[in-house]
């Protein structure tokens, strides 16, 4: 495994995918990806959920982990979300991530096929042959309508030396204790839930892969190191500081909110979405801007 996978920590944050006049802009998206770096985050997240990646062409979620590849320029690690329902598209996906220097995978429970674990077990088994990246499963049964067992994970684990973590998109903070008990400290188990943030950390998670990032990603970072350093105290005031800003992101469907405010904040110039996801309603928005403004983001001239 590469000393990237190694140093794969902290707040990792989803990018979300820009738009202009319906076609991806990648000017906007590679702004993104420097000011993640320039705000100290610890990596980047291409094509999880808060990119639209269901909307996305091949084509498109390749050119994203191009971009990516080319303004990080191996300063912080990469991880390429690659997964899909079509076992198909998975492949060439990760066969295009592996070839353009991702440091890792991230591969989705497919959705809607409702797969047996034993499906599971054979889907990730063939797509883990691809390539020697280090690969974790994105858990995120509320939008795939499938969960991973321990048992299957303990499978995976015994049969793909390269299986490395999960991302946990889950109100369960047992499983994570689970996981960790069965695999030890260096499995890797990232934070999918907003609201779970610091929780989720104080029992072992070992980062964040939040859409929040996109918003405030020195504060994640920031309340990462004090778990890190055993500073409890701040990185609960942190997590207290974020908390409506992380049930805000659930006002609506991810990523309507976050695009909304991002664009609010001066963050992207637009806040378009490729259908069937559609822009933040007025009311949503009054909503908010509310919530920006409590958490001191909305200054007199951004709110002019």
């Amino acid at each position: 495994m590469s000393a990237a996978i190694d140093n794969l920590k902290g707040s990792v944050p989803p990018i979300v995918t820009p738009f202009r006049n319906g076609e991806v802009d990648y000017d906007a998206y590679a702004r993104l990806v420097a000011m993640q770096i320039e705000k100290g985050s610890n990596g980047i997240l291409v094509n999880g959920t808060t990119s639209e990646p269901a909307v996305l062409t091949i084509a498109e979620r390749n050119k994203l982990v191009d971009v990516a590849m080319s303004v990080t320029a191996k300063r912080v690690p990469v991880v390429a979300a690659t997964g899909s329902q079509s076992l198909a598209e998975t492949q060439k996906l990760t066969e295009h991530a592996a070839k353009a220097g991702a440091d890792a995978l991230l591969i989705v429970t497919p959705y809607y096929t409702r797969p047996p674990q034993r499906g599971l077990v054979a889907y990730y088994l063939e797509i883990a042959r691809i390539s020697a990246l280090p690969w974790m499963v994105y858990h995120i049964p509320g939008r795939t309508a499938v969960s991973v067992t321990l048992d299957t994970l303990k499978e995976l684990k015994s049969k793909s030396p390269t299986f490395v973590g999960m991302k946990h998109a889950v109100n369960d903070l047992g499983f994570v204790s689970e996981c960790l008990a069965a695999f030890g400290r260096d499995f890797k188990i990232f934070v999918g839930l907003e609201e779970l943030s610091f929780p989720m950390m104080a029992v072992g998670a070992c980062g964040l892969m939040n859409a929040v990032g996109n918003l405030c990603p020195d504060v994640l970072r920031e309340m990462c190191e004090a778990v890190w350093r055993n500073d409890l105290a701040t990185a609960q005031s942190l997590h207290q500081r974020l908390f409506e800003i992380n049930q805000a992101v659930f006002f609506d469907t991810n990523p309507i909110p976050i695009k909304y405010m991002m664009k609010r904040l001066g963050i992207i110039p637009t806040n378009e979405h490729r259908l069937p996801m559609v822009p933040a309603t007025p009311e949503l928005e009054k909503r908010l801007d509310s919530v920006l403004r409590r958490a001191g983001l909305l200054t007199a001239d951004k709110a002019a």
